[in-house]
């Protein structure tokens, strides 16, 4: 993932067909050593290839990808005994988030000194 990583990363940054060395340079400024062999690979597998395209595929077969969302939704409305169980804990759910969300932002106030102490 780190080589089409930093492979985009030159792509974006204008370079059309970046080079193992330019690929290199982006990983070695992060301080990861790259492997030749899988560097080759997603070199060979991109020359010659538009990134936008490519990216526009990938989303595609991303599409059909299922997420767990969908599997709690269709679960609620098979079953109308379930939903109200669910509406509940849903809402006990969020009151705790909003109370660690109040937490954090008490204590990030002042960090422990003021401004000008």
């Amino acid at each position: 993932m780190r080589y089409v990583a930093a492979y985009l990363l030159a792509a974006l940054g204008g370079n059309a067909s970046p080079s193992s060395q330019n690929i290199k340079d982006i990983l070695g400024s992060v301080g990861i050593e790259a492997d030749d062999q899988r560097l080759a690979k997603v070199i060979s597998e991109l020359m010659g290839k538009d990134i936008n395209e490519v990216l526009n595929a990938g989303m595609s077969k991303l599409a059909s990808v299922p997420v767990g969302g969908a599997v709690a939704v269709s679960a609620a409305g098979g079953s109308a005994a379930v939903a109200p169980g669910a509406a509940a804990a849903s809402e006990e759910k969020k009151k705790e988030e909003e109370e660690k969300k109040e937490e954090s932002e008490e204590s990030d106030e002042d960090m422990g000194f003021g401004l000008f102490d």
